[in-house]
């Protein structure tokens, strides 16, 4: 990334940010997950200013430590040594360590659990890539010590913060965006399904540097967690496999199906499957039941956490309204949307299919409430499925919500149920 880039990423504000630096005030160690080049390190930077210009925390009281440069890991990995750096420039102040890559040193949930028991007058901040090794070892070692942040490619309204500043107020995407204003904000919305949100992405000059840039993410990702840390042993059959994945967005998977095409056993493409998942380049979303016999139980749908790494293994960046997959880029991007959203506020998300073919593409559960979500790419009239027809029939739910690009804003009943539809930056205020 150029010096330039990295100024120009300062700037923008990540979602989780403000609730992180409120956690800089515990306790636990406060670590934050998430893949490659999603701007952890950019985030660490910004909690070092936030401490020094909003608590006025001396420069001198902050230590950080990239375990991807020698010269810091060599300071961090003994672990005795750094527990006596540590306590010897904490004697008169507390101090804010901050430690990024913080997976490299050995044994990462004991090592990191002994430095938390050691009751030094200190914070520590740990960022972590390789989640699925990172993440079970902290899981496992340190109950009650730590909280776990969790940090994603750019959201769209970041994505808006960083390339169209003008246009971010409009992210409400209600009247005023209407006309005009609603076709900018709808194109800009159509780049973000192509190009995706990593933010060295976001923030390139021209497409062929986007393109450069995710084929870097990927193969680095490739050569340094799947190779190298998490020892995939057949490299070209698990690139086989994502690419595959890659283009059945949006459906049911078929484990026999992948398991010829990938020429790999079922228990293979489980384990990869589950790979895939810990390290955040796809989700596996589970159906949302409560008849056996008639709901489908079992079988996830697959859905990918980018849609420019998406695009990237399939070599396919053409123009939104130039694709056959439009739609399907248009569901996998509100599944982002609905994660970030399943986070902050901790509940179900699922999907809905009847053995007989009925869906719908997202269910949210919050305790006995149910809330099923419909994805129109176009639409202009107030009908709805008969898949949604036939959910609203069996679970009566207060709500639906039919998403739609269409700029078609309307409200409607089925029975009891509340149909809205909406534009996709409405399901925040939609689902509260």
């Amino acid at each position: 990334m150029t010096k330039k880039d990295q100024n120009k990423q300062n700037f923008i504000v990540r979602q989780i940010q403000a609730e992180v630096a409120q956690h800089l005030e515990q306790p636990e160690m406060t670590i934050i997950l998430g893949p490659r080049q999603v701007g952890k390190t950019v985030l660490l930077q910004q909690l070092q200013e936030w401490l020094s210009q909003t608590k006025n925390v001396d420069s001198r009281a902050i230590f950080y430590f990239n375990l991807d440069i020698m010269q810091d890991w060599e300071a961090v990995k003994d672990q005795t040594r750094f527990i006596k750096f540590v306590r010897e420039r904490s004697q008169n102040q507390k101090i804010y360590v901050f430690v990024d890559e913080a997976q490299k040193v050995e044994n990462p949930g004991v090592f990191y659990k002994g430095i938390y028991d050691s009751q030094l007058n200190a914070k520590f901040i740990l960022t972590g890539s390789a989640s699925l090794y990172f993440a079970s070892q902290v899981k496992e070692s340190m109950a009650g010590r730590k909280r776990i942040f969790y940090l994603h490619p750019f959201s769209f309204e970041e994505y808006l913060k960083a390339k169209h500043g003008d246009f971010f107020a409009l992210t409400q995407w209600k009247e005023n965006v209407l006309g005009y204003d609603w076709q900018g904000l709808k194109s800009f919305f159509q780049e973000y399904l192509i190009w995706g949100g990593y933010p060295r992405v976001v923030l390139a000059d021209s497409e062929n540097t986007k393109k450069a840039v995710l084929a870097d993410i990927y193969s680095s990702y490739i050569e340094k967690d799947i190779v190298s840390f998490l020892k995939i042993r057949d490299k070209a059959k698990f690139n086989k496999l994502v690419k595959l994945l890659a283009g059945q967005i949006g459906q049911l998977v078929n484990i026999n199906e992948l398991a010829s095409l990938a020429e790999l056993n079922r228990s293979t493409i489980h384990r990869y499957l589950s790979t895939l998942e810990e390290t955040y380049i796809l989700m596996q979303l589970t159906p949302y039941y409560n008849n056996p016999r008639q709901e489908i139980i079992k079988n996830p749908k697959i859905y990918f956490l980018d849609n420019g790494l998406r695009n990237h293994l399939l070599d396919n960046f053409n123009p939104f309204e130039d694709r056959q997959d439009n739609g399907a880029l248009f569901e996998n991007s509100l599944l982002q949307e609905l994660m970030l959203l399943e986070r902050d506020w901790q509940w179900g998300l699922h999907f809905w299919r009847t053995k007989q073919g009925a869906e719908v593409d997202f269910v949210i559960e919050k305790g006995v409430k149910l809330t099923p979500i419909e994805v129109k790419l176009n639409t202009k009239t107030i009908k709805v499925g008969l898949g949604f027809r036939s959910f609203i029939k069996k679970y009566k739910p207060e709500q639906g919500l039919v998403v739609n690009l269409s700029g078609f804003r309307s409200e409607t009943r089925i029975e009891q149920t509340k149909i809205n539809f909406i534009a996709p930056s409405e399901l925040k205020s939609f689902l509260r």
